[in-house]
């Protein structure tokens, strides 16, 4: 059947999971070069929080701008101009001679980078049935595991043989490669030669389109309309909740394993690669389990709540990672709950699509993901003061045993919220008739 129908829609996420393996590998290179740049700029555990929570607060930014922009101009000029920035940006890291500089360079990379979610899952939406978007947000978000496997390799051997400045503009340049391709290979389906009219009708089954959907951009819809439906807000919460869990991982990972296991930083390390194919499994996976249910005829928002239910039970585990008897056993625990954390995205990005029409989803998507990255300047101040605290006490292993305890809470707490304010998933009607507003 697939067959009759064609593939090129597969092509599409090919191409969403290189932008997102580049947006990951730029924004991961920080916390590789962490140890190197903290004798480099001489800075504390708070100054490297700092440096993350300016990075969260432009991205925060930027996701609510770019959600509102490419709702209105569309996903490919959208992706376009925002892979332009973030790979300036990234690259722009390389000049920086000092914490200020430092700071701006990545501000630049926050604010360009924000752009790559709103843009993807739209053009998901655009390109998927229901009950194949979470898979294919699966495979797509999976690049940013990939993105994180292919940085403990590359960037300690760029950085042992070029120093720190040539792995910022190794990795910032690659952008520039995708955009060829980006450029080549993308339109919105109504526009796209080479889709067959068999597969155009497979991708709009479920009769969502309306006349203003057919062309990449519809009328806009105010924030303050969005945000007085509680779909809008079940979405903020489950972003704000587990999205800084994710970030923790991302920028403090390569520090706990060096500290806590004595690992040569300038050496590739096969600990976070092999953890982070672990990740990557746990994010195609979620995004098949959810869609694999609806097959066999379950309903979109039981299927969707089922699986992520699963997945918040799977990230528990992580809290006993520092009583475990070695090195091997943490990557285990970690890579368990980063892959689950992996699967719980690959469907929290699709409710947004579930619950809302095609025109409204990036800016949905931007202002969840704003909320997500306002908990990412929140958490890492919770856990610089955590570490400096127990750090100057000699135990930094406590420090780490209480940021493990929450990231394995945060997820469960977030279900449950998201459940309490939408039930059923309820998709949100536009019309005057509104459904589920929340006053």
């Amino acid at each position: 059947m697939t067959k009759s129908i064609g593939n090129y829609r597969w092509t599409i996420v090919a191409l969403l999971f290189f932008a997102t393996t580049i947006n990951y590998l730029d924004r991961q290179v920080v916390g590789l070069l962490k140890p190197t740049l903290e004798k480099e700029f001489n800075w504390s555990e708070i100054d490297y929080s700092r440096i993350v929570q300016v990075f969260s607060a432009a991205y925060a930014i930027g996701l609510l701008l770019f959600g509102r922009v490419i709702d209105r101009i569309g996903t490919k000029t959208g992706y376009t101009i925002a892979i332009v920035f973030w790979s300036i940006a990234a690259m722009a890291h390389a000049l920086a001679t000092s914490t200020f500089g430092f700071i701006l360079a990545r501000i630049g990379l926050g604010l360009g980078e924000a752009g790559n979610f709103p843009a993807a899952i739209k053009t998901v939406a655009e390109w998927f049935p229901k009950r194949e978007r979470a898979l294919a947000t699966g495979i797509f978000n999976s690049g940013a595991n990939i993105g994180a496997v292919i940085a403990p390799v590359v960037v300690p051997w760029i950085l042992g043989i070029y120093g720190w400045q040539m792995a910022f503009l190794a990795t910032g340049a690659v952008g520039f490669i995708w955009l060829i391709f980006w450029y080549i290979g993308y339109e919105i389906p109504a526009k796209q030669a080479k889709l067959s009219k068999a597969e155009f009708d497979y991708i709009h089954s479920d009769n969502e389109t309306t006349p203003d959907e057919t062309a990449d951009h519809g009328k806009p819809v105010s924030w303050g309309k969005l945000l007085s439906f509680r779909q809008t807000w079940a979405f903020v919460f489950g972003k704000m909740l587990t999205d800084p869990i994710w970030w923790f991982f991302l920028f403090w990972l390569q520090d706990y394993f060096s500290t806590t296991f004595n690992l040569d930083t300038k050496k590739p390390n096969l600990y976070l690669a092999v953890l982070y194919t672990l990740v990557s499994i746990g994010s195609i996976g979620g995004g098949y389990l959810s869609s694999w249910l609806i097959g066999r005829g379950w309903s979109v928002w039981r299927a969707r709540k089922t699986a992520m239910f699963i997945f918040a039970l799977l990230v528990v585990p992580v809290i006993a990672v520092r009583f475990g008897p070695g090195i091997w056993t943490a990557v285990a625990l970690i890579g368990l709950a980063g892959a689950a954390h992996q699967a719980w995205s690959a469907n929290i990005f699709t409710t947004a699509s579930d619950m809302f029409p095609k025109r409204t989803v990036s800016s949905v998507v931007g202002i969840g993901s704003m909320a997500g990255s306002v908990g990412g300047i929140i958490f890492p101040e919770i856990v610089g003061r955590v570490l400096d605290s127990y750090k100057k006490a000699g135990d930094l292993q406590s420090g780490y045993g209480i940021i493990f305890l929450i990231c394995g809470s945060a997820y469960l707490l977030a279900w449950l919220v998201m459940h309490l304010l939408t039930p059923k998933m309820q998709p949100v009607n536009l019309e005057p008739q509104q459904s589920e507003p929340v006053a």
